[in-house]
């Protein structure tokens, strides 16, 4: 299902603030429009479905999935990946920029970082087990007046 121009901007700037009625103005709608129907495109499959698609491209392209966060923490330390920095080489030579080994901290973060993922090391105590609880409810020994 294709969806017109107008509608593709009302889906971007929706992903962008999830407002219907000022992503409808931004689109180009006019305000009349935007406060009584923009629940409508919502509700269109075509821009639904386009929705999808944008937000699973931004999902794939722009931001790190787990693994490969866990893969890059593991290359630095394990030495893998190389960090660049400028060399000076004196007035008459000028200076360069050079790959050099990650620095011992940032393999010790790196380490710090995946050991948290697994849990090697806690400051709180996890504690786990089954309690009853049992509720009694004393209304007392006395019997109420006698009204009599």
């Amino acid at each position: 299902m294709s969806i017109n121009e107008r509608q593709k901007r009302f889906a971007d700037n929706y992903i962008i603030e999830p407002n219907a009625f000022k992503a409808a103005i931004d689109a180009g709608y006019s305000e009349k429009y935007a406060k009584a129907q923009s629940h409508r495109l919502l509700e269109n499959v075509g821009i639904r479905q386009y929705m999808d698609e944008r937000l699973q491209e931004m999902n794939s392209e722009k931001v790190a999935d787990q693994e490969e966060v866990m893969e890059y923490l593991t290359n630095v330390l394990r030495g893998k990946e190389t960090d660049q920095t400028v060399v000076f080489q004196g007035a008459d030579y000028g200076s360069s920029i050079e790959d050099i080994q990650v620095a011992n901290k940032d393999r010790i973060r790196a380490a710090e970082l995946l050991g948290k993922r697994y849990g090697m090391w806690t400051d709180k105590l996890d504690l786990d087990g089954n309690v009853d609880l049992k509720v009694v409810v004393d209304y007392g020994d006395d019997e109420p007046p006698d009204d009599s």
